[in-house]
């Protein structure tokens, strides 16, 4: 098992959690609500399950899937990054945000470098 594996592993079983937590739990509706942007909440807990998926399925049988999931979850983590600069969280609160905007950014990259590298 590489680093990406895990690192693929950890970022996408993260996602499933908090998708699912986007969809079932009070206090992610509160959270929303307190990031004011309540009518994103069921699209984002979506985006984080099936970003996570992709991940978790790419990584071991197909990289563009994981490519893809990789780079949604930047994208979305990004914009996550964003709203909370916008409210004016503090940098403990808004770096899990950061990190995760990170993390997935060096997935994606990782897996464009092995679709791009094993195509040639």
């Amino acid at each position: 098992m590489t680093l990406i594996d895990v690192l693929s592993a950890f970022s996408g079983s993260c996602f499933l959690f908090y998708g699912v937590s986007c969809l079932y739990s009070t206090h992610m509706t509160s959270e929303f609500k307190r990031f004011g942007i309540p009518q994103y909440l069921k699209l984002t807990g979506t985006l984080q399950i099936l970003g996570g998926l992709a991940l978790l399925i790419g990584c071991w049988k197909f990289p563009p899937l994981a490519l893809i999931g990789a780079s949604g979850l930047a994208l979305l983590m990004l914009l996550g990054s964003i709203v909370r600069i916008k409210i004016k969280d503090s940098f403990l609160q808004s770096s899990p945000a950061f990190v995760f905007a990170i993390l997935n950014s060096y997935l994606a990259y990782t897996f464009f470098k092995v679709i791009w590298f094993t195509n040639l």
